[in-house]
């Protein structure tokens, strides 16, 4: 029987709202196991819960958890003295506690999670939910502890009656500007279904909330809401309500980010720049970097030979002919890659620590032209995406030479993966005004009208529309100068 064909795709990472917690193995000793919670209650607590941009929903929610778990973290250090003489019941509490808190972890993490802010705040009655359950675990696990640990001194005993209470009358629900939030957005997707624009103050009034103040951080948004859509399609669940609702979110995004933010913003503010990423101390840089590019591999593969380097590179190295390891010299005796999903995971938690988003490989890439369809655009996302097509093209006819070369961005990205988006920008006519663009002295423009008439020749009616304004031969000048 031939060897299973080892897995292509990028390991698994946690889903947003998913809570994996991991229960401690049930013979494990007390001394780790009170080490352990002590540095995850320590993490907990270290959240900054007190500020609204760190967690732009359940505020009151999280400063409450945030809290609790600085009372949860001083009752912990006031019982360490005494893990020698831990019975089993109260290993079993302790246990408990663990998970509690690594679930609590998750949701804090997602709560404040960059480009999730707006999935958040439409699940916010879930995360609400969730986060109740875990409160009420805590404070479940405080009364199972015997009191010779509870009482094991005057501060214990303290901090543990009011680590159990606060967790038993905490009350956790959606804050009230967060369900207005949410009715906002409700009412917005009816106005685009009447293909009616909003009013502007509306929906900034939504994107304050979640604290999407850029062009910048509105893409942001768009690419994790993209990544949830892809998970679905991956799990056959296209025709799901979530997939709708996603694709809803998504268009209203993407009006946003066409309508209300004049320019592109490349790069976060001061306030907001992320460090550059940084390799743990027990890791040598050298190793997370290609041997054949000296880069840092995004898509880590192993060949034969052991040795693992970047997909891309290794792939361009055997369609070169070569049949050999790069830094063994050894016959490749086959061509498989096995992704290092080990090293792929140490790469990934380094970059997202260091607040850099981990970039798109070709595993990793959209699951094809199925995401526009218009089977999964509801009519309130049509009305958005046509409302948004309709003032790019607009922009091209009228719009100044910045705002050409943000309009014509804007297309280049809606038309490159989308044949919905592409069908909505030839119906608009926008391919005989790219065509005009052509000749535009900016180079921006030049470049970015090329890309996005390449990308409308894809669709039927765009190369219809191409050939009956004669631009082939203008196109290809233009493709030969600007590449």
């Amino acid at each position: 029987m031939p060897a299973p064909t080892p897995p292509r795709s990028q390991p698994k990472r946690r889903r947003p709202l998913a809570l994996p917690a991991v229960c401690p193995c049930e013979g494990i000793a007390p001394e780790p196991l009170l080490a352990s919670l002590v540095s995850l209650t320590a993490d907990v607590a270290s959240r900054r819960a007190g500020d609204a941009s760190a967690f732009p929903v359940l505020r009151r929610g999280t400063h409450q958890a945030v809290r609790l778990a600085g009372l949860l973290l001083a009752f912990l250090e006031e019982i360490q003295d005494a893990t020698a003489t831990l019975s089993h019941s109260a290993v079993v509490g302790l246990t408990e506690l663990h998970v509690a808190m690594q679930k609590m972890r998750f949701l804090l993490t997602d709560c404040a999670r960059r480009g999730g802010r707006l999935w958040m705040l439409v699940n916010t009655e879930l995360i609400a939910s969730e986060l109740r359950l875990c409160l009420g675990s805590v404070a479940a696990a405080m009364d199972v502890l015997p009191t010779s640990i509870v009482g094991a001194s005057v501060e214990s005993g303290e901090l543990g009656r009011l680590v159990s209470d606060q967790a038993w009358r905490a009350v956790v629900r959606p804050d009230a500007g967060a369900k207005l939030a949410v009715r906002s957005i409700r009412s917005i997707m009816d106005t685009f279904k009447r293909g009616v624009a909003p009013e502007a103050d509306d929906v900034m009034r939504v994107l304050r909330r979640i604290r999407v103040e850029s062009w910048f951080q509105c893409s942001e948004e768009i690419a994790f809401l993209d990544g949830e859509l892809s998970v679905r399609f991956d799990a056959g669940d296209e025709n799901s309500s979530e997939v709708v609702l996603i694709n809803n979110l998504m268009a209203f995004l993407v009006y946003c980010r066409v309508v209300l933010f004049d320019h592109i913003d490349s790069k976060q503010s001061d306030a907001t720049a992320v460090r550059p990423a940084t390799c743990p101390e027990w890791i040598r840089p050298e190793a997370l970097q290609c041997p054949i590019t000296l880069e840092l591999m995004i898509d880590p593969v192993t060949v034969s030979t052991g040795q693992t380097y970047d997909r891309a590179s290794i792939t361009r190295w055997m369609k070169a002919g070569c049949r050999t390891c790069p830094v063994t010299g050894e016959k490749l005796r086959t061509a498989d890659l096995v992704p290092n999903a080990a090293l792929c995971g140490i790469i990934e938690r380094m970059l997202l620590s260091n607040g850099v988003s981990l970039p798109e490989t070709s595993s990793r890439h959209h699951h094809g032209d199925a995401d526009g369809s218009a089977a999964t655009f509801s009519p309130s996302a049509t009305g958005a995406a046509r409302l948004a097509v309709s003032y790019i093209v607009a922009q091209f006819s009228t719009g100044s030479t910045e705002e050409r070369r943000k309009a014509t961005s804007e297309a280049r990205k809606l038309s490159k993966h989308s044949v919905f988006y592409r069908a909505l920008f030839v119906e608009a006519n926008a391919v005989p005004w790219l065509l005009c663009l052509l000749s535009c002295m900016d180079t921006s423009v030049q470049d970015n009208a090329v890309a996005s008439l390449l990308n409308l020749s894809k669709h039927p009616g765009g190369r219809t529309a191409l050939v009956e304004a004669g631009g082939i031969g203008l196109v290809y000048y233009s493709y030969r100068i600007v590449w």
